[in-house]
């Protein structure tokens, strides 16, 4: 693995950073209070390519390797993690799972629209009872023919409201067990789809997050991903992928978050020097810097791998577990050196502190990752 970056990966790099600071930074503390969808920016995101970063040119999309994904992801998740988990659920889960295993009319029809950012994706998985145990599926997908006909209810769904298209994981043969699940493609103006209640959430409050409740929904034949029974392995694929996309949002959150703190110790005096010259600050920066390099280390390595075709479950796994634990201890360290001002909004650490958790528990909590890894280390 070669450590430099091309000098297409610097540009990718230096033109999200860009973008976060001009466009994403402005109002990013008011859309955060007020649980606002940054829906202009999305759509400037969609403009410029941040939406469909790995699709294909012949899809519309950027043709650009996983490794660019992942530096453009850092670079959002600094300024406004929100934002980026938009970013990462249509380009990851949405528009890399159709284009890897999507048929060729749905390729054509959704990809384009998907990576412009005219529309968006949601990925539907998680259930009341079916969040880390995903083969316990309740929603179910009968078959009826011509069509499937869907009922259930899923929860945590980001983009639940925003999105036009979203990925859903039903049950369609239960005496099969994970082998009778299916994944199908399923439209939000469909009659008996229906967006419950927006959740109030601790963090990456400027993103949507419903439950979506199918109620006979009719699902067409050709609107099913792959062979019958190919759902959860669809599922499980292309969350493998989709935690080197977390990963690189919790670095972003722990880099950004390390950054401020760096700006914030050179200012600050205490005992008539700065806080930086202090032994105990000093040392906090210290082990930020060194476990923010590890992270992006094994964020990188996970996305080579990919780029590669070699397998890259574990190492996602542990990019997910190190990253977002990382971003939480950052984040919190972020708000202590901070000292009094860290507590308020105005100096963005308080909202890196909160964003930070959900990347312990979303697309595979962090016991989910090292069961992962002790499976690959011990078998």
């Amino acid at each position: 693995m070669d450590f430099n970056l091309t000098e297409e990966h610097k540009m990718i790099r230096d033109a999200a950073r860009d973008f976060a600071n001009n466009e994403l930074l402005p109002g990013v503390i008011d859309r955060d209070e007020g649980q606002i969808f940054p829906k202009e920016q999305i759509s400037k995101m969609g403009a410029l390519g941040f939406l469909g970063m790995m699709v294909s040119p012949k899809y519309g999309g950027g043709g650009m390797d996983t490794v660019s994904y992942v530096l453009a992801m850092e670079e959002i998740s600094k300024i406004d993690a929100s934002a980026a988990v938009i970013m990462s659920v249509n380009n990851s889960l949405v528009c890399w799972g159709l284009e890897t295993y999507g048929t060729e009319a749905q390729k054509e029809k959704y990809l384009p629209k998907l990576t412009s950012g005219e529309i968006i994706g949601a990925f539907c998985l998680s259930e009341p009872e079916a969040g880390s145990d995903a083969t316990s599926q309740r929603t179910t997908a009968i078959d009826k023919g011509d069509y499937y006909l869907l009922n259930g209810t899923k929860n945590w769904i980001t983009n639940g409201n925003s999105a036009s298209v979203h990925l859903v994981i039903a049950q369609t043969d239960v005496e099969k067990g994970h082998k009778g699940i299916n994944a199908f493609i399923v439209e939000k103006d469909t009659e008996g789809f229906i967006v419950g209640q927006k959740e109030n959430k601790l963090g990456i409050r400027g993103s949507d997050t419903h439950s979506i409740m199918f109620n006979d929904v009719k699902v067409p034949k050709e609107n099913r991903i792959g062979e019958d029974g190919f759902g959860f392995a669809f599922a499980m694929k292309t969350l493998s992928g989709g935690r080197i996309g977390i990963a690189a949002q919790a670095l972003g959150i722990a880099s950004g978050a390390y950054e401020l703190s760096l700006a914030y110790s050179k200012e600050r005096k205490a005992f008539g020097k700065e806080i930086s010259k202090h032994q105990a600050i000093a040392f906090k920066l210290a082990d930020m810097a060194t476990e923010i390099d590890a992270a992006r280390l094994l964020c990188l390595r996970a996305a080579w791998l990919k780029d590669n075709n070699e397998n890259y479950d574990k190492e996602g796994a542990m990019a997910k577990v190190f990253a977002s634990e990382t971003a939480m201890k950052t984040a919190t360290e972020a708000v202590q050196v901070h000292g009094g001002y860290g507590f308020v909004k105005e100096y963005h650490v308080e909202r890196l502190m909160r964003d930070a958790k959900i990347t312990q528990i979303y697309e595979g909590t962090s016991e989910i990752q090292r069961i992962v890894i002790s499976r690959f280390i011990l078998k």
